[in-house]
């Protein structure tokens, strides 16, 4: 193992963000983010990753990887120190089938950043730090966050009551302070960051970095199906269902997509448990069942990934100018 786990939150925070513009990662989307999503992002200026099962084969992920590095490198020449990092979101359960050829892509690649969710960080971290790179995993509760922090995560993903896709339950109030009794690494904060407000708030908690998915459903450069978007736009945060029917997971889905594929919302039976065993066939299966975080209520039209991140900022610096209790007119 390398000299990465030595590095200083603070260091390793400096190297990762240099090039931000905000404290904000793009996050990874089941059937919404792709290549093009992540380099727009990264070219406002945010960091970005994609979930590895998007792509339907390991050779489709090959391609992938080789385009994201390609433009990269092409974007951090055309505007040095503006563009942000882009990272690679594994799926590290048990069940899933393609876990070791993904990390022989990962070892070929290297991914400055790489995302772990529903399982064990230890093989990623193993991977990744051997090249430098630093790894954040996702968890959705204390019990998952001592976990990832003791298999060496540099950062954790808290994610929290109210995030898209495979969600969490726990307050982020509760959650960051929680966390930061025990781990002086990087905290991610997500669930519901739909607003450059958030961002702030999320810092304000104590994280280091804010995590939105569901606004970038809508981006132009986004994978998601126009229906899927023009659900979006349409919803409130009272249009969704929180199930494990589809993956084995709690998620939360857009009702009128659950309806759409001949399914009662209101009768759905949850499974036991994950299985990654048919990794394709489950993006397959689930292709028009779509989800979204309760954070949808920002969301008006589908517009460059670019426009969303100026939204962000704008909002951003308008809660940095806001004076704190007391302290305004």
């Amino acid at each position: 193992m390398s000299n990465v786990a030595t590095v200083s939150r603070a260091e390793r925070l400096r190297t990762l963000t240099r090039g931000m513009r905000l404290p904000l990662i793009a996050a990874p989307m089941f059937l919404v983010s792709g290549p093009g999503l992540v380099l727009a992002a990264c070219r406002a200026g945010i960091a970005a990753a994609f979930p590895t099962p998007n792509a339907r084969s390991i050779a489709i992920l090959e391609d992938w990887l080789r385009q994201v590095v390609a433009g990269h490198a092409e974007a951090c020449e055309a505007a040095p120190g503006k563009v942000g990092p882009w990272a690679l979101n594994l799926v590290m359960h048990s069940s899933y089938d393609r876990l070791g050829p993904e990390l022989e892509l990962v070892d070929r690649y290297q991914p400055p950043l790489v995302i772990t969710a529903l399982g064990s960080p230890a093989q990623a971290v193993e991977h990744v730090h051997a090249y430098g790179g630093t790894v954040f995993a996702d968890v959705s509760s204390l019990a998952f966050a001592r976990k990832a922090a003791a298999a060496g995560a540099d950062g954790l993903v808290l994610v929290s009551a109210g995030a898209g896709g495979h969600t969490g339950k726990v307050s982020p109030f509760a959650f960051v302070q929680a966390v930061r009794e025990f781990y002086d690494g990087i905290i991610v904060l997500g669930g519901s960051i739909g607003h450059g407000g958030a961002v702030r708030a999320a810092e304000l908690l104590g994280a280091d970095l804010a995590y939105a998915g569901t606004p970038f459903i809508c981006a132009q450069e986004s994978l998601a199906a126009q229906e899927y978007r023009d659900m979006v736009v349409r919803a409130s945060f009272e249009d969704l269902v929180m199930t494990r029917t589809f993956t084995g997971a709690d998620a939360w889905y857009l009702r009128e997509s659950i309806i759409a594929a001949g399914l009662d919302p209101n009768a759905l039976v949850g499974k036991d448990k994950m299985d990654w065993t048919n990794s394709e066939g489950q993006l397959k299966a689930w292709k028009n069942i779509w989800s979204a975080g309760q954070g949808v209520d920002h969301i008006r039209a589908v517009e460059p990934t670019a426009a969303i991140v100026d939204r962000y900022a704008a909002e951003y610096a308008e809660a940095l100018r806001k004076p704190a209790f007391g302290r305004g007119p």
